[in-house]
């Protein structure tokens, strides 16, 4: 991702900036971070760099996030959301377009807001956003074009810290 294409987010998150933040409050039930997996050895793994984060989010957020282990989208309360919107509503423009590009890529908010406030590097997100595929390639090999996915959602990462640190 390019220094013009962080920008270029940061000009637009100003022209649409309640509206990105509804957006992302309605999305953040689905949290990666909140469906845990079934597999006792992947779930080690989870308590090991998701719990972290979680308990951070938790704390930096004013919020209780509740997490799952089945595809049904956990209800969240009501409280947590607001205090993730007031907590969203409180970035610069700069952090938001950051935050909301970071959150699409992981599919995670909760991973976006720690990368953003500086509580992880870009490599950790990485590590917690890809940690299913991870231990998947660990176990089964890799793909190729899984791999080239990841190492370009690793890039990102690294571009997106680097323009926060500027």
């Amino acid at each position: 991702m390019t220094r013009e294409k962080l920008e270029q987010a940061v000009g637009e998150i100003k022209n649409c900036r309640e509206d990105v933040i509804d957006k992302l409050v309605q999305f953040a039930p689905t949290d990666s971070l909140l469906f845990w997996a079934n597999n006792d050895e992947l779930i080690k793994k989870q308590e090991e760099l998701w719990n972290p984060i979680l308990s951070w989010a938790n704390q930096e957020i004013n919020a209780k996030y509740i997490t799952t282990k089945d595809l049904n989208v956990p209800e969240q309360n009501p409280y947590s959301l607001n205090n993730l919107k007031n907590f969203i509503s409180n970035l610069s423009d700069k952090e938001l377009a950051a935050f909301y590009l970071a959150s699409l890529n992981m599919k995670s908010e909760l991973l976006a807001a720690a990368l953003v406030k500086g509580h992880i590097s870009a490599e950790q997100a990485f590590d917690a956003a890809n940690l299913e595929e991870l231990w998947q390639a660990e176990h089964w090999g890799k793909e190729d074009i899984s791999e080239q996915k990841r190492q370009s959602m690793k890039k990102e990462l690294c571009d997106i810290e680097q323009f926060l640190n500027e």
